[in-house]
């Protein structure tokens, strides 16, 4: 069954966040866009490099009044051992969210369950607390910050025009189609 449209699953987590340790829970995203970017595992190799890649767009996504959650099964403890001790994740500015209870990859169906570990989903929720984009990758496949950022806007835009939809490769500013009866058969 998709996620898609469908509401995040109730949920109580910490969160490691500019120096200290927060409450999460699925009210907390209400009323703003969220991206939870699930990966494996702390002090690892891919990981680094997306959650990095995150930090240097950020500014972007909170420009868009987007908030980012990576979220991996590692305790908040471990979030604050690796981001006092990686020159990567010490710039990041959004918060790690810790899933130790694995409670939260299984809600979003990321769990590795005989690993205990998440793959890499990456979940774009709007302010209503449903899920409107589902992306996963495989654990040696890496994903680009600058690609979410397109589908985050095309996310924002459908939802500010629901009687349009973007196309393949849209990008803000660009043509939109408006479905109808006439257009069937046309592009």
């Amino acid at each position: 069954m998709s996620l898609i449209n469908t509401e995040v699953k109730p949920f109580n987590a910490t969160a490691f966040h500019n120096g200290e340790f927060v409450d999460v829970t699925e009210e907390s995203l209400k009323g703003k866009w969220n991206i939870f970017f699930f990966y494996p595992a702390d002090f690892t190799f891919v990981c680094p490099t997306e959650l990095g890649d995150l930090a240097d767009n950020y500014a972007e996504f909170q420009k868009l009044g987007v908030e980012i959650y990576s979220v991996s099964t590692d305790t908040h403890f471990t979030h604050k051992a690796w981001h006092d001790s990686s020159e990567t994740i010490g710039k990041l500015q959004y918060p790690m969210l810790a899933d130790p209870t694995l409670q939260i990859s299984r809600n979003f169906e990321v769990l590795i369950e005989d690993a205990g570990l998440a793959e890499r989903g990456t979940f774009v929720i709007d302010p209503e607390g449903k899920i409107q984009i589902v992306e996963i990758n495989a654990g040696n496949i890496g994903r680009n910050a600058e690609e979410l950022l397109r589908k985050v806007k095309a996310a924002q835009y459908v939802a500010a025009n629901p009687n349009e939809v973007c196309p393949a490769k849209w990008k803000e500013g660009e043509e939109t189609l408006a479905p109808s009866l006439d257009l069937v058969g046309k592009i």
